[in-house]
C-alpha cells in the first residue's frame, strides 16, 4: 500500500539536513514545505523563543471520518554530532557513512507519520482524523513539548513513532527523570609543597560514588553519573568537581527514593572531609502509563496482531515527548520507528520496520 522507495527517499534526504537540537529552524521549514505540497494547511507556535531555540513546533489538523481523532507525533531535532550525515542504505539497513550520528531519531519517525498520511490523502482512505505534532528540542529535556500549544490538540490518544525495537513491541510505559547537578567546593593548595592543607574535590566526589547505588537499582530505576569536570592543574589540590547526574524509574516514588539517597551520599562525604555542596536538582518529567487493557491500548494491539505475530506491551527505558503529553491527559503509546544504537556513531535504521510500522499506522488509521 506505502510507496516505500518514496518513504526511503524522503528519510535520507530528512537526516542529511542539519537539525541538531536548539537549530531546528532550516529542517522545520523543510517540513513545512512537505505539508503545504500535500495540499495541507498548518500553524507554529513560538516555543523556540521560550526555551532558545530557533526553530518551533508544527500543529496539523486532517479531516477524517466519525471515529475519535488520534495525534501523531515525532520530533524534529537530533544529538550531536549531526552535522554533515551522509547516510548509506546497506541491504535494507540505513548508516550513517560520516563520523556521526545517523539521526534516524527521530527523523525515521517523521518519514513513517508523512508516508501514511500522503499515500491516505493519495488513495483517497476513509481515515479517522488526524492531528500532527512535531516538536523541537526534545532531546535533552523535551522542551518543545514542555511549551507546545495544547489548546491546538484535540485528541486524547497519541501514537509516538520514537523508539526501537521491532513494530510488535508497544511501549505503554515510560520512566521519570530527575537530573542532578552537583558541584562539590574543596579548598586549593600546592599539591607538591603543602597537599595537607588542602580538600580535594575528586577524593570528596570519589567517596560519595563509593557508596552510591547507581547503574541498575531494581527492574523499574536506574541511576548514572554521566559527566565529571573539575580541576585547574596537575600541581593545585583539586579546589571544586562538577557531577552530572540522572536517575530514571518507572516509579515515581522508587525515584523520589533513590534521589534523596543520592543527594544524602553526596551531603555525607561533604560533611566527612570538611568540603562544601552546591547541589541542583530538577525533576525534568514524571513517568507515564497507558495501561494494557485501555481501550486505545487494545485497539492497537488487535490491529496490529492482524498482520504481526507475538506482539507485547513493552517498558522503555527513556523518557519521549509522551511523558508531557501524558501531564495534559493524552493517553501515548510508542511505536517502532525502526531506530538502533541511536544517540551513538553506530547508530542505524533498520527499513524493514519502518515499512511494517507505516503498514500498521495506515490500518490504524482507516480501521
Amino acid at each position: 500500500m506505502i510507496n516505500k522507495e518514496r518513504m526511503l527517499k524522503n528519510f535520507l534526504e530528512f537526516v542529511q539536513i542539519n537539525s541538531e537540537t536548539k537549530d531546528e529552524f532550516t529542517f522545520m521549514q523543510h517540513i513545512i514545505g512537505y505539508i503545504e505540497k500535500l495540499g495541507l494547511s498548518y500553524s507554529i507556535d513560538d516555543a523556540g523563543s521560550k526555551c532558545g531555540s530557533n526553530g518551533n513546533n508544527i500543529y496539523v489538523t486532517i479531516p477524517g471520518n466519525e471515529k475519535e481523532s488520534i495525534l501523531l507525533s515525532a520530533h524534529l531535532d537530533t544529538v550531536k554530532p549531526g552535522l554533515g550525515i551522509i547516510p548509506e542504505v546497506i541491504n535494507d539497513i540505513v548508516v550513517s557513512k560520516s563520523d556521526t550520528i545517523l539521526a534516524g531519531d527521530d527523523k525515521a519517525g517523521i518519514a513513517i507519520i508523512l508516508e501514511a498520511v500522503q499515500t491516505i490523502l493519495e488513495q483517497k482512505l476513509n481515515s479517522r482524523p488526524i492531528e500532527l505534532l512535531f516538536t523541537i528540542y526534545e532531546e535533552g529535556g523535551l522542551y518543545g513539548a514542555r511549551n507546545a500549544k495544547y489548546d491546538l490538540i484535540k485528541s486524547k490518544h497519541a501514537i509516538i513513532f520514537d523508539v526501537g525495537g521491532l513494530t510488535n513491541k508497544i511501549v505503554n510505559q515510560a520512566p521519570a527523570q530527575f537530573n542532578l547537578l552537583v558541584k562539590i567546593i574543596g579548598k586549593p593548595s600546592h599539591a607538591g609543597g603543602e597537599p595537607e592543607k588542602g580538600i580535594n574535590a575528586l577524593t570528596v566526589a570519589s567517596r560519595a560514588i563509593q557508596n552510591m547505588r547507581l547503574g541498575r537499582i531494581d527492574s523499574e530505576t536506574t541511576a548514572n553519573i554521566g559527566v565529571v569536570t573539575g580541576g585547574l592543574a596537575t600541581n593545585i589540590v583539586m579546589p571544586d568537581v562538577t557531577l552530572n547526574c540522572e536517575a530514571r524509574s518507572l516509579d515515581n516514588s522508587k525515584l523520589k527514593k533513590q534521589v534523596q539517597h543520592m543527594e544524602d551520599t553526596f551531603k555525607e562525604a561533604v560533611e566527612h572531609y570538611g568540603a562544601e555542596l552546591d547541589i541542583k536538582i530538577t525533576n525534568l518529567y514524571s513517568a507515564h502509563q497507558t495501561d494494557k487493557n485501555h481501550p486505545f491500548a487494545l485497539e492497537v494491539k488487535s490491529i496490529m496482531e492482524t498482520f504481526m505475530d507475538d506482539v507485547e506491551f513493552v517498558k522503555a527505558g527513556g523518557g519521549s515527548d509522551g511523558n508531557i503529553f501524558a501531564t495534559k491527559g493524552i493517553k501515548c503509546l510508542l511505536i517502532s520507528a525502526g531506530l538502533n544504537k541511536p544517540h551513538t556513531l553506530e547508530e542505524y535504521v533498520d527499513i524493514k520496520t519502518m515499512n511494517n510500522s507505516t503498514e500498521f499506522l495506515i490500518k490504524y488509521l482507516t480501521n
